[in-house]
């Protein structure tokens, strides 16, 4: 009778597990395209991404690409797109698995990234200026050897975000189990944590339909396969992040929060001496300055982000 009793309790709770996870998958509503501008399609080794441009043709060429976490897509540029076109010819991509991309079962890694970004860069843009965010940062900085970028803008870039966990990837891709996991994960308590621990300083700027479309996207059929690479470590560059931008050829400068702590300033401080690169530091504000001092962003983009002094920001 015990044995019957764990049975039908583990049973029960597999059940469970099951209707819960269809009924968030119902809730999710289709994805709208949340930027100003046109969106086309760009088919890539048979995935079909998704991109919107914006602007003048005859303007500059700017290619933005989000950061990576659950619920992440194009929308982390919305508060920028519209400010950028009024200069720039803007592209802002949403990457393999993510937002309004196709997200196929596959296994994702640093070099998938870094290849997508070389050829939707060489077969979509003109020598664009290429402005990423966080770990997506190595993927435009892998990039960068086959491809011409006129300039880079890395916003708190990182090349190691934790140890490699396969077997994480591999329990959160699992049919129920890895399923009900990563549901946790990317709930909107979990999204909003995110953002107030490290997207924004002040969590009042932190919109409610932003948290919505985050997860949202966090919830379309195949979201979990591409952050459960991100969350296993497998997106990490293979390189030293440091190296590679001393050896970078185009013009690049960083970006930082001041009070970022999962990527710190200190770490920008010593990207910027180790490869001599310019360094921004935007105050009040973390790891997304893009998105909470929009204004504050483009003036340093529109002043051709000069060259910080690093004393004046002690």
């Amino acid at each position: 009778m015990k044995a019957r009793a764990v049975l039908g309790g583990a049973l029960g709770a597999v059940g469970g597990a099951v209707v819960g996870n269809y009924l968030l998958k119902r809730r999710a509503s289709d994805l709208e395209n949340p930027l100003p501008g046109i969106e086309r399609t760009y088919r890539w080794r048979g995935i079909e991404t998704t991109y919107t441009v914006a602007g003048d043709p005859n303007d500059p060429d700017m290619l933005l690409v989000h950061g990576i976490y659950a619920g992440a897509n194009s929308h982390e540029f919305a508060p920028i797109v519209e400010q950028l076109a009024a200069d720039y010819h803007v592209y802002a991509v949403d990457l393999p698995g993510f937002g309004r991309s196709e997200r196929p079962p596959l296994v994702y890694s640093a070099d998938l990234y870094g290849e997508f970004v070389r050829d939707f860069a060489g077969e979509i843009t003109d020598e664009p200026i290429v402005v990423a965010s966080s770990l997506s940062g190595t993927f435009v900085v892998e990039a960068a050897d086959e491809t011409e970028f006129e300039r880079l803008v890395l916003i708190c870039p990182t090349g190691e975000t934790a140890e490699e966990r396969p077997w994480l990837r591999t329990l959160l891709r699992a049919p129920i189990v890895g399923t009900t996991l990563y549901n946790l994960l990317a709930s909107k308590p979990s999204i909003r944590y995110f953002y107030d621990r490290d997207g924004y300083y002040d969590s009042d700027r932190i919109d409610a339909d932003e948290v919505q479309y985050a997860w949202n996207s966090a919830h379309q059929p195949g979201a979990r396969y591409a952050p459960a690479s991100f969350a296993a470590g497998t997106l990490d560059p293979a390189f030293d992040l440091g190296t590679e931008l001393a050896a970078l050829e185009p013009p690049t400068t960083l970006v930082w929060g001041r009070d970022a702590e999962l990527v710190p300033l200190r770490d920008g401080r010593d990207l910027a001496e180790a490869a001599d690169l310019d360094l921004v530091v935007i105050d009040y504000a973390t790891q997304l300055p893009h998105a909470e001092h929009p204004d504050k962003f483009v003036e340093y983009l529109s002043a051709e982000l000069p060259r910080a002094d690093f004393d004046a920001h002690e």
